[in-house]
C-alpha cells in the first residue's frame, strides 16, 4: 500500500524520468528520514516543553498529590510514552504498511508501548505510596504498603514483559502463559524470596508487629537500631553506629526479634540495675548514727516514725535497749534502703505512676545485691544514660556515710597493698 510520500513524490520522479527501482528506493529512503525525524521532534518537545508545562502546572496546583507523582516520576515516563504513541500512529502514513520491515517495526513499537505502560503504572503505584506517607504519616508507620506496592509492580512488569514477548512473536498470550504453567516450579523457585516476603508482610502488617521508626532488636542479624525502611524483601534497619542491617522480612517471622515501641509508647524507660553491698559491713546503728542520719531531711520522717515504733514494740515486750537479739533494731542496710527508695520517689525524672521499688535479690559470692526497679521519664537514650548514672554516682557515694561497703573483688591495687603491708610486718618482726 502506497504512504503519503509516495503519492506526493511520485509525479515528481516521473517528470525526472527516473526508472521504478530508483523511484522505491528515493521514497522509502525520504519517508524513513522524514519519519525518524518526525519522532525526534515530537520527543524532544515532549522531554522540554510538555514537561515544563507539566512541571508549572504542577507547582502551581494547591494539591499535593500531584507533587508526589511527579516525585515518582510518573509525569516523565509519561511524556516518554508519547513518541511511541506517535511512532505507532504515523508508521502508516510514512512508511509502507505491508512491508516485512514495517511490520516488525510497528511490533516493536507497539511491544515498547506496552512495556512503558507497565513501567509508567509502577510509578503510579510508587507515586500512590508517597500520597499515602505524606497524607497519612502515623498510619503510614503502623501499616506500610511497600510491599504491597512492589508485589503489584512485579505482577504488571510480568504481564508486560508477557505481552511485549508475544506482540513481537505474534502469538498468543495463552501460548505463553501454558509454558509458564509448565515451568511453575521454576518459578516457584525464582520468586521464593517475593512470595515468602509477600506473606510475612501480610502477617507483620496485620499483627502490627513493625512499623517505620520502630527500634528494635534482633540478635541473629547484629540489628539493633531504627526500622527505616520496609519492602517486599526486607527490613532494613539503622544501627546505632549507623550501619544499616537488611533482614530478611520472612526471618522476623521465623525468627524472634525484640521491638522497643512499647517502652517508646509508655509513660517511662525501664532502670534496672543492683549495687553489690559487702554482707560483712551490715551491722546494728549505735545512737550517735541515728542522730546523725535524722537529720537528713529525706529521712527525718522515716527515721522518727521507725524509731517510734521499735520503741513501742521493745516497750510492749519488756526488751531492753542491750538486747540486740530478742529486740528490734535498726540497721545501716535497712536505712540505707530506706533513703534510697525515698530518694529514688522524689528525683523528678522518675515516671510516678509506674513501678519505683528498691529490693534484695538472692545472696552470693558477690555478696548482697539491692536492686533499683523504677521508670525514668525521660526516654531519650542520652538522657535516660544520664539520669542512671546520677543515681548510681549518688547511692555510691553516700554508701560509706551509712558505714557499708561495695563488695568488690580484688583487683592488682589490693593485691599490692596486701604485699606491701607482708612486706611492712616482716621488716619490722625483724
Amino acid at each position: 500500500m502506497p504512504n503519503i510520500i509516495d503519492d506526493f513524490l511520485l509525479p515528481l520522479w516521473l517528470s525526472f524520468g527516473l526508472a521504478e527501482p530508483w523511484i522505491s528506493w528515493f521514497n522509502n529512503g525520504i519517508s524513513l528520514v522524514i519519519f525518524i525525524g518526525t519522532i525526534l521532534i515530537i520527543a524532544a518537545l515532549s522531554a522540554t516543553a510538555l514537561r515544563a508545562l507539566i512541571h508549572r502546572i504542577v507547582k502551581n496546583t494547591k494539591t499535593t498529590w500531584d507533587d508526589r507523582l511527579e516525585d515518582a516520576h510518573f509525569f516523565l515516563r509519561l511524556s516518554r510514552l508519547i513518541p511511541a504513541v506517535s511512532a505507532y500512529l504515523l508508521i502508516p502514513l510514512f512508511l509502507l504498511v505491508d512491508a516485512g520491515t514495517t511490520i516488525f517495526i510497528r511490533r516493536l513499537v507497539a511491544a515498547y508501548i506496552g512495556v512503558m505502560s507497565a513501567h509508567i503504572a509502577g510509578a503510579f503505584l510508587d507515586g500512590i505510596h508517597l500520597i499515602y506517607l505524606n497524607e497519612a504519616p502515623e498510619i503510614a508507620k503502623r501499616r506500610p504498603i511497600k510491599g504491597y506496592i512492589q508485589l503489584i509492580k512485579v505482577f504488571l512488569y510480568l504481564v508486560g514483559g508477557i505481552l511485549g514477548i508475544t506482540v513481537i512473536l505474534n502469538v498468543s498470550p495463552l501460548g505463553i502463559l501454558s509454558g509458564l504453567g509448565a515451568m511453575s516450579a521454576v518459578l516457584l523457585l525464582v520468586f521464593k524470596d517475593s512470595i515468602l516476603g509477600f506473606v510475612s508482610s501480610m502477617q507483620l502488617s496485620s499483627n502490627d508487629m513493625i512499623r517505620i521508626g520502630d527500634w528494635i532488636e534482633m540478635e541473629n542479624y547484629n540489628a539493633d537500631g531504627f526500622v527505616i525502611d520496609v519492602n517486599l524483601h526486607s527490613v532494613k534497619v539503622r544501627n546505632w553506629d549507623n550501619t544499616i542491617t537488611s533482614i530478611p522480612i520472612y526471618g522476623l517471622i521465623s525468627g524472634s526479634f525484640k521491638n522497643w515501641r512499647g517502652m517508646s509508647e509508655s509513660e517511662g524507660r525501664r532502670i534496672k540495675r543492683s549495687l553489690h553491698l559487702d554482707m560483712r559491713s551490715v551491722r546494728f546503728l549505735t545512737s550517735e548514727e541515728i542522730e546523725k542520719l535524722a537529720k537528713i531531711p529525706l529521712l527525718a520522717e522515716y527515721m522518727r516514725t521507725k524509731i517510734e515504733e521499735i520503741t513501742a514494740y521493745n516497750r510492749e515486750l519488756n526488751i531492753s535497749e542491750q538486747d540486740y537479739v530478742s529486740g528490734r533494731r535498726l540497721t545501716n542496710l535497712g536505712t540505707y534502703r530506706a533513703y534510697t527508695e525515698l530518694y529514688l520517689r522524689n528525683l523528678p525524672d522518675t515516671a510516678k505512676n509506674l513501678t519505683n521499688m528498691v529490693r534484695y535479690l538472692q545472696p552470693d559470692e558477690k555478696g548482697l545485691q539491692m536492686e533499683l526497679y523504677l521508670f525514668c521519664a525521660d526516654k531519650v537514650w542520652v538522657n535516660y544514660e544520664r539520669i542512671q548514672a546520677d543515681i548510681l554516682d549518688h547511692l555510691l557515694a553516700i554508701m560509706p556515710y551509712f558505714g557499708l561497703r561495695v563488695f568488690q573483688n580484688p583487683s592488682g591495687n589490693d593485691v599490692q597493698l596486701i604485699a606491701e603491708n607482708l612486706k611492712g610486718l616482716g621488716n619490722r618482726s625483724l
